[in-house]
């Protein structure tokens, strides 16, 4: 059996950089970066919406609330771990998953390929089962107007049972 899940998730950007910018668990040089209760990795918090849907597990602000201290400022690639060990638990492993990260700047295309393979990593699969693209929107809307970034995921999971 096998089930697909959509994730979006998407942050506006800090007026300056508070800390690190850090997209699919890579750290990439920006003047600003992303306001978010952990670490802002919009990239990440998409996929893990994405992989928890298609497993019917609701969201991750169910999994990991922003209300909660322990989840305060942690790094977005320990949750993914996180629903990777749910999705084991109820016999289920990731096929493939595929991004698009909507940003005007900075550019993502010189960290895609570092991109892959930290999450390949925490996702247990080989690089060529995650895909990460980024595209602008031509300067309109949010995106547009450099006032956040957001992630668009998809994830294909299969059953192990």
């Amino acid at each position: 059996m096998i089930r697909i899940g959509h994730g979006f998730d998407v942050h506006r950007f800090a007026d300056c950089a508070e800390r690190e910018l850090v997209i699919a668990g890579v750290a990439i040089p920006h003047d600003r970066s992303l306001v978010a209760h952990s670490d802002g990795d919009v990239a990440i918090h998409a996929l893990c919406d994405a992989l928890l849907g298609a497993a019917g597990l609701g969201d991750i602000g169910r999994h990991f609330p922003d209300t909660s201290a322990e989840f305060a400022g942690i790094d977005s690639r320990l949750l993914l771990r996180r629903v990777v060990v749910e999705l084991k638990a109820r016999a289920w492993r990731v096929g493939n998953v595929d991004l698009t990260i909507v940003a005007q700047r900075p550019k993502m295309a010189p960290h895609i390929d570092t991109m892959r393979a930290r999450l390949a990593a925490d996702l247990e699969v080989m690089p060529e089962a995650v895909n990460v693209k980024a595209t602008t929107t031509e300067r309109l809307g949010y995106t547009g107007r450099e006032e956040g970034i957001a992630t668009h995921a998809v994830a294909l999971i299969e059953s192990i049972a």
